[in-house]
């Protein structure tokens, strides 16, 4: 049996912890941008990944602290993602990130989310790497906090059986939203390769954490277990059965988009079904454009996907 606090029935401390912590986050006040959302009355509002940009901005093109101006300005987009490689050693800058904040407060750009990446494993199999890459974290808890944003999204890395890995993202997650419970930030998991891109994995890893702060971002794209290599077929799991089972969990969505067809519809996602899937489930918040494509380019990829997700916002009736 497992020594790890979660994987047996929950302990009449940690019962009570949870409870707590529920109790602690219920009393804490909406963060702006899912306030904004509520007063918006449409089924669900549009916001865009800093990561659909992401060559445009390491080509010097464009300044960091320009993306919520130029959201609003280029796209007439509202929400903004933040993608934390693009101010690694910012997270505790109040300069700079006053200076973020205001730009897009200035334009009325709400700060959704910060991506994280390159903090460590939260599901490493070593409890001290394990334990570092939760507090490794913490400063973009204190960065989202201090945007307004609403979540942080990481990811499930870990390595082992299904259950050892499920056991150990599990911990690193509860460990991190306890982190989280005094900022009232959530702490979303992406299916982002691995065993993160397996659905059902990714969610008995909620089920697992058992922590009211704790969700999901399905992106509709990112469901290879192991992409192809070499001549070797690769390992993937359905991207709607994927994104039906995370959506029980989700807190924020990413709209993956690749390329489109003649009627610009996506070319290898069916959107209509995808976005049925996500309201089906009484989502009705962000959902993140993520542009991956190479042609068009990444402007032009952008607002044909904003054309798509509002062509099909229009046929919600």
């Amino acid at each position: 049996m497992s020594s790890l606090p979660f994987a047996s029935s929950l302990s009449r401390r940690r019962f009570l912890a949870a409870g707590a912590a529920a109790a602690a986050a219920t009393a804490l006040p909406l963060p702006s941008a899912w306030a904004d959302h509520h007063k918006s009355g449409q089924p669900f509002k549009i916001s865009l990944a800093q990561w659909s940009l992401h060559r445009t901005i390491r080509a010097g093109d464009l300044d960091p602290l320009d993306f919520p101006a130029y959201a609003k300005s280029e796209f007439g987009i509202e929400g903004v993602e933040y993608v934390n490689q693009f101010f690694k050693d910012k997270a505790r800058d109040t300069d700079y990130l006053g200076e973020m904040k205001k730009r897009g407060d200035d334009n009325g750009v709400s700060h959704v989310l910060i991506m994280v990446d390159g903090e460590g494993a939260l599901g490493d199999p070593d409890t001290a790497k394990r334990l570092q890459a939760v507090e490794n974290h913490v400063k973009w808890l204190e960065a989202a906090k201090f945007l307004g944003c609403h979540s942080i999204r990481v990811n499930a890395q870990s390595s082992g059986s299904w259950k050892q890995q499920r056991d150990h993202a599990a911990d690193g997650l509860r460990r991190l939203c306890e982190k989280a419970e005094p900022f009232g930030l959530n702490v979303l998991v992406e299916n982002h390769g691995g065993l993160s891109s397996n659905g059902e994995w990714l969610a008995s890893v909620m089920k697992y954490t058992d922590h009211p702060l704790v969700g999901t971002l399905p992106d509709f794209g990112n469901f290879w277990i192991t992409r192809p290599r070499d001549g070797k077929e690769g390992e993937k799991f359905d991207n709607y059965e994927g994104t039906d089972l995370l959506m029980d969990y989700a807190r924020a969505v990413s709209a993956k988009t690749y390329g489109f067809d003649d009627d610009g519809g996506e070319s290898s996602l069916d959107y209509p079904r995808l976005m049925k899937i996500v309201l089906d489930h009484g989502y009705h918040s962000w959902v993140g454009i993520e542009w991956e494509g190479g042609d068009p380019g990444e402007v032009e990829g952008i607002k044909k996907t904003k054309a798509l997700l509002e062509k099909i916002r229009g046929n919600v009736g």
